[in-house]
């Protein structure tokens, strides 16, 4: 159909499966918060129930679909602003009226997905093909190596700085009225992303030094 191949509705289906995503990183964080209280045997049984429940073992391939066409579309949005931009516009007149997060998202994207890549070798591939019983251990290893924790936070840093602007940006896609509701999508942007980067990133950084 012709208005699958239109401009709105590519963005339509990037919004949406941007909200998608962003209601699955607030249920990861609720899950990592357990770490820190109530502690080991709260995260070890909410893994264990994310591992087996049917309802979250029929999201995986839906939510790891979603990744995929959320970056695959990002992606090809770029690529195609980029291309219909004149030069001597995008050069002298972008950072008037955008800001940094908005003219960046694409590599503030491709920063997490770097960083998602890496996560999924180290905990998810074991995860699913190793017998692990004890999960907090095997997280709390990870935080504990300098590296991997410089990464995670660079990680969900850019994933904060990526969703001060795609947050209110999805909701626009949308057709939330622009006049009336643009200030209180920034404000909620801005909230949204400061909690991620900061929750995700205080997580890794107290159980590096603890």
């Amino acid at each position: 159909m012709s208005i699958l191949k239109s401009s709105v509705a590519k963005k339509t289906s990037m919004a949406i499966s941007a909200l998608f995503l962003v209601i699955f990183i607030f249920v990861h964080l609720v899950i990592n918060l357990t770490l820190i209280y109530p502690g080991k045997e709260a995260f070890d049984a909410a893994v264990e129930f994310m591992g087996t429940n049917p309802f979250i073992q029929i999201m995986q391939p839906i939510l790891f679909l979603g990744f995929l066409f959320h970056i695959g579309m990002g992606i090809y949005l770029e690529l195609t602003n980029n291309s219909k931009r004149p030069v001597k516009y995008a050069k002298t007149n972008l950072g008037a009226a955008s800001s940094w997060a908005s003219r960046n998202m694409i590599w503030t994207g491709l920063g997490v997905l770097v960083f998602l890549l890496i996560h999924l070798y180290n905990y998810f591939y074991p995860f699913k093909t190793q017998d692990i019983s004890d999960h907090y251990a095997l997280v709390i290893g990870l935080f504990k190596n300098p590296v991997y924790t410089l990464l995670y936070v660079f990680a969900f840093i850019s994933l904060g700085i990526h969703l001060s602007h795609g947050f209110q940006s999805a909701f626009q896609s949308l057709g939330t009225p622009r006049e009336k509701c643009n200030k209180a999508l920034v404000v909620t942007g801005n909230i949204v992303a400061f909690v991620v980067a900061f929750c995700f990133s205080a997580i890794a950084i107290y159980f590096y030094f603890n």
